[in-house]
């Protein structure tokens, strides 16, 4: 793909464990919200430390030069699109310039 011009960026949405347990209760405690969590969820939570370690694991593997993972924090909604799109639109003035 790279070769045929394609242009690949990977964005990783990283979110704190409190931040994210934040989010779970305040979705299980709001009624239009709720179908957004599941009991899997919670279930999940459990092996924060697996999927870490497989996040890590994944970046190792797969980061290239030319096809980066770029990694964004998310506490903050807003300013991770904000993060987002600044990575986006640096990437692409490099790759276009």
């Amino acid at each position: 793909m790279i070769e045929g011009g394609t242009i690949i960026l990977k964005f990783w949405l990283s979110i704190s464990s409190e931040e994210q347990e934040r989010r779970f209760s305040a979705r299980q405690e709001t009624p239009h919200k709720r179908f957004k969590i599941t009991a899997d969820d919670w279930r999940n939570r459990k092996r924060w430390d697996d999927y870490l370690q497989a996040a890590a694991d994944m970046f190792a593997h797969t980061n290239t030069a030319e096809a980066p993972w770029v990694i964004v924090a998310t506490d903050d909604k807003y300013t991770a699109r904000l993060a987002v799109l600044e990575s986006l639109n640096r990437h692409l003035e490099a790759v276009l310039a």
